[in-house]
């Protein structure tokens, strides 16, 4: 394949002449970096090198060369064999081409909100999948990356949550083909359906934030539509570029646990409190320090003293020092008649987790090729294999990181056996709780995916202006998970001798885009009109086998299983069927109007409600062309837009809408069948109507430039499982009930600090969005750890909802909680202990829901180098710890290892502490209560990165385009008050809308440092 490409290459370069120039600054002579050569009408094109030149093959009958750079003019020069330009400051990237969902528009003439996030932002960077890519970089997008897991789903939030039951992640359109998105794997917890995707394939991603922007996709563009681009060829010379990055990583933070001798302190304590409290004589044998003794000396204690008991960190087995290794290797060229691009990756990751790796190996392949000078073709296919260890999920005492709650003073191997703690024929109970370690050592769990991105399209030139595009894609997944747990598990008591399973899932996927695009100029008019339609059917299978009893942990396979215990296998499918139309139309270059309007039918919605249409409309006035603001010589552009549109929701399953039967044992065994599901023909899409307005400005020549936007979302027709009379024969329903709104300002700033030798360009991005529910139809919805999580009326979704606690009684270190009873609209303060527990009443103690996010880039360059640091943060969020909490950070109300802020408990009378009396196997003050809902604001340095280019002069000696040398470093100071691991959390058991902001013993994000070379060739 390679070799066909590289003569492909040469043949079409005799079909062009060369040229070579030098960009540079026309203030200081200084070289332009990384300009844009563009030759004009065409996409031929190249970019300058770190000296300001540039070389660049050209159609025989060029005449003109358009020449842009962000911080410069546009400047268009005539063609010539040497072309020398000194650009003059301003501002280009007005002139921008965006894409915007079936075709593209500069970016002065949106008149919608679109964040996008261009390829040169996702360089070199150790980004677990695409969508992190958005990360602080896209103003009113949240992205939680709720794990340090490889592997693990992201969540993504455009605007605020748009739904309670359906999905809330956007719509993702790669290369204009709806991406499957659905989480396939069946253990561990979600995982990441982008993870196949790499990163440094793509051009662009823009991200569709308002109902104006979003509605030509209808039904599903209610959460934002992510529309991601991958590279292609360019004209010009052949191309080759290779990417090289090695380095490690490392769990971010410790959680400070009680070390030995602080743990048999505070056992002895607890133990002693439990004596006083239940009026047992210390000196009987069945009291609770007589237990002390006996726990302390069969966990190995010995005497207890600071110099007999030694500490044994279990999160040092349990963190590790994972590994990053990378290598990408990119070509792409071509002319006039024939561009390709071709990539290959391999990536090799081990976790920080034990346990924890994953590889993949993917490769690209496109070509665009002009048949007629009225017909394009092209294509681009890529395929990718991922492999990854997954690990037991977080609510699983198998997980390595719950490895902390196990007390410090037991060893980690048996001293009598030599295996691992808890290892039969060893004791079992030796760590009192399962060791994980077993799991690691005598288990696992291989996910494997193979993953097929494929597009091919024709474009045709019908009349002058009128263009066709037909497009035919698909997204084809096959994806296997082989398990195995051997008898040292005790997985399963009723498989002494180990157990497997084996899960498939195929999903076919596949899209057909067909639209006609008309141009027209007429006088000072300007109307570009779209009208197309598009077909969308993806069908999964899925299998699952499961054998128990092998002869050995040497057969893992279910051939070797002496039983065949379990197996099914099922199938679903759905399908749209959409016709769309826009019209974008511009007046005197400044007046603009855009209408859209999109028919969605889907299998999905009932039959009575089986069509939707998604109207959307916005302005804009480019203020700045006006002949009053013509003489402000600080303004270089003002636009004013304002959008309103109609969007949905099409996330709900495929047959909530049907009336189900299910095919089991019927009567002595008998096969039969049963209804499952009542049925719902009115059932329809969640509709999303939102308001935005929006100022775009620039002052300075551009040098300081920005956005501010104001939006209202308002959503109706809910979709939740409702309860219904139990005389039809269920208990519930799906059906559209229910309001909520989302309501948000958003800002961003870009500005060039400094244009000379030494540069400096900043960008800030803040949100702030403010969600409530207005209607449930009486419905209670919980969620999350302890079903703290709750959605009710008047409240942002997955609240916070317990009892809130009152502190410590300092007379004798009982829990206090509020009663919290409304009495005739009074809200009562008076306290009780635990034994009061169940007389208070619960309120709202919290919001998992960040009230502002934000990111922060500067970049730095001088000469030859280059700097870029990268904040990003949230702020008013609260996280419930519920779930580590009760165990590890709960007076010994277990045997857990405690955290050490413990060690304040409540001990004499009149003492003032937040933390009650330590009372053995007691709950005093671990019960479900606002004391473990803290806050989860964090800044954190997401990424720097420090380049260094080397001179022209050197790379052309070692007959090199390019040659840069660079160091980077992701997540590596994080500020924050959280006393666990990591404020950037979501418990992977308990993700959804609802069940946000859990912590239970989940991994941190990894510190990773990377050591990177770019050769260009």
């Amino acid at each position: 394949m390679w070799s066909l490409l590289l003569l492909t290459a040469l043949t079409v370069q005799a079909q062009t002449r060369q040229i070579s120039g030098k960009i540079t600054d026309q203030k200081d002579g200084q070289p332009v970096i990384g300009a844009t050569v563009t030759v004009k009408g065409t996409t031929i094109s190249t970019s300058t090198e770190v000296d300001g030149t540039f070389k660049l093959s050209v159609p025989a009958n060029a005449t003109t060369l358009v020449i842009t750079s962000v911080g410069y003019k546009d400047v268009e020069v005539a063609v010539s064999e040497t072309v020398n330009v000194s650009m003059a400051q301003g501002q280009s990237a007005l002139s921008e081409v965006v894409v915007v969902g079936y075709g593209s528009q500069i970016q002065r003439d949106l008149t919608g909100n679109i964040a996008r996030v261009k390829a040169k932002d996702l360089e070199n960077l150790p980004l677990p999948s695409v969508d992190a890519a958005l990360q602080g970089k896209a103003a009113g997008v949240y992205v939680n990356s709720q794990s340090g897991k490889l592997g693990q789903a992201v969540t993504v939030r455009v605007r605020g949550n748009s739904s309670i039951s359906a999905s809330s992640q956007p719509l993702y359109v790669l290369d204009g083909v709806p991406v499957t998105t659905d989480d396939q794997s069946s253990y561990g917890g979600a995982m990441n359906p982008l993870i196949d995707l790499n990163p440094n394939d793509i051009e662009s991603m823009e991200v569709l934030k308002d109902a104006a922007a979003g509605a030509i996709y209808g039904s599903r563009a209610a959460n934002g539509v992510v529309l991601i681009t991958t590279k292609r060829g360019k004209s010009g010379k052949t191309n080759i570029s290779a990417n090289f990055q090695t380095g490690f990583a490392e769990a971010t933070r410790r959680v400070d646990f009680l070390n030995a001798q602080q743990y048999a302190e505070l056992f002895y304590r607890s133990a002693g409190a439990r004596d006083q409290i239940d009026g047992i004589d210390p000196a009987d044998p069945d009291s609770w320090t007589s237990y002390a003794d006996w726990f302390m000396d069969y966990y190995s204690f010995g005497e207890y003293s600071a110099s007999s008991t030694k500490t044994y960190n279990w999160q040092d087995k349990a963190f590790q020092k994972g590994s990053y290794n990378q290598a990408d290797i990119q070509l792409s060229g071509g002319n006039d008649k024939t561009k390709f691009y071709a990539s290959m990756q391999y990536l090799d990751q081990i976790g920080t987790v034990v346990g924890n790796n994953l590889k993949r190996l993917s490769g690209r392949l496109t070509i665009d090729h002009k048949a007629y000078d009225w017909l394009n073709v092209g294509f681009t296919s890529s395929l990718s294999r991922t492999t990854t260890r997954r690990l037991p999920g977080d609510n699983a005492f198998s997980n390595p990181v719950q490895a902390s709650a196990i007390p410090t003073i037991t060893p980690f191997n048996d001293p009598e056996t030599g295996l691992l703690t808890g290892t039969p024929p060893g004791d079992e109970y030796r760590a009192l709780y399962f060791n994980p370690f077993i799991a690691i050592e005598y288990a696992r769990y291989i996910q494997s995916g193979y993953r097929n991105f494929s597009n091919a399209y024709a474009s045709a030139k019908i009349l002058p202006g009128l263009n066709f595009r037909s497009e035919f894609g698909l997204d084809l997944l096959a994806q296997q998970e082989d398990g195995y747990w051997g008898s040292e598990n005790n997985r399963n008591t009723e498989a002494p001798n180990g157990i497997g399973e084996y899960n498939t899932a195929f999903v076919f996927n596949y899209n057909t885009n067909n639209y006609f695009t008309y141009t027209k100029e007429f006088g000072k008019s300007n109307l570009e009109a779209t009208l197309g339609m598009q077909y969308q059917k993806a069908t999964s299978n899925y299998s699952r086998v499961e054998g128990k009893d092998f002869p050995s942990n040497s057969y893992q396979k279910i051939a070797s299983a002496a039983t065949i215990s379990g197996g099914s296998t099922s199938q679903s499918q759905f399908s749209f069927l959409s016709y769309f139309a826009r019209a974008n139309y511009k007046y005197d270059d400044k007046y603009l109007l855009s209408l859209s309007l999109r028919r969605d039918a889907s299998s999905r919605f009932g039959k009575n409600s089986r069509e939707g249409y998604f109207p959307a409309a916005s302005v804009g006035w480019i203020l700045s062309n006006e002949n009053f603001l013509s003489k402000v010589d600080v303004l270089s552009f003002l636009k004013l837009r304002a959008s309103y549109g109609v969007v949905g929701n099409a996330e709900i399953g495929n047959f909530p809408q049907l009336g189900l039967f299910t095919g089991d044992a019927g009567y002595a065994g008998a096969a039969g069948q049963r209804p499952s599901q009542i049925a719902n023909p009115d059932l329809k899409w969640e509709t999303t109507k939102q308001f935005d307005i929006g100022l775009d400005f620039g002052f300075f020549n551009n040098r300081i430039s920005g956005e501010l936007d104001y939006y209202v979302k308002n959503t109706s027709g809910l979709l939740l499982n409702v309860n219904i009379p139990a005389t039809t024969g269920f208990t519930s329903q799906v059906r559209n009930v229910g309001k909520l709104e989302n309501k948000g300002v958003e800002f961003v700033l870009n500005t060039q600090n400094l244009t000379g030798k030494f540069k400096w360009s900043t960008n800030i991005n803040i949100a702030r969005n403010k969600g409530k529910v207005n209607d449930l139809d009486g419905q209670v919805i919980e969620g999350g750890v302890g079903s703290m999580n709750r959605v009710m009326e008047g409240q942002p979704v997955g609240v916070f909802y317990a009892v809130e606690y009152a502190g410590v009684d300092p007379n004798n270190g009982d829990a206090l909680f509020y009663k919290n009873t409304d009495n005739n609209g009074q809200i009562d303060k008076t306290t009780v202990n635990a034994s009061g527990y169940g007389q208070a009443s619960r309120v709202v103690v919290g919001d998992p829901n960040p009230d502002y996010v934000f990111g922060i880039t500067n970049n730095f360059s001088y000469k030859g180098f280059d700097l870029s640091v990268f904040f990003n943060g949230v702020t008013g969020n609260q996280i419930n710890i519920y779930g580590m909490g009760r165990y590890s950070s709960a007076n010994f109300r277990f045997e857990d290892n405690q955290t050490a802020d413990q060690m304040n408990a409540w001990t004499t009378p009149g003492q003032k502490t937040s933390i009650p009396q330590a009372r053995l196997y007691r709950n005093n003050g671990a019960q479900i209560s606002s004391r473990y809902i803290v806050d989860g604001d964090f800044i954190r340095l997401r990424n720097i990165s420090l380049g260094y280019n080397l001179p022209a002069s050197v790379t052309r000696r070692l007959k090199l385009e390019k040659l840069r040398f660079y160091v980077s470093g992701q997540n590596l100071l994080t500020i924050t008050n959280y006393p666990y691991w990591d404020p950037e959390v979501n418990a992977d058991d308990f993700d959804s809308n609802i069940a946000k902001g859990n912590d239970f013993y989940t991994s941190p994000q990894p510190r990773t440092i990377l050591f990177g070379i770019n050769i260009g060739l």
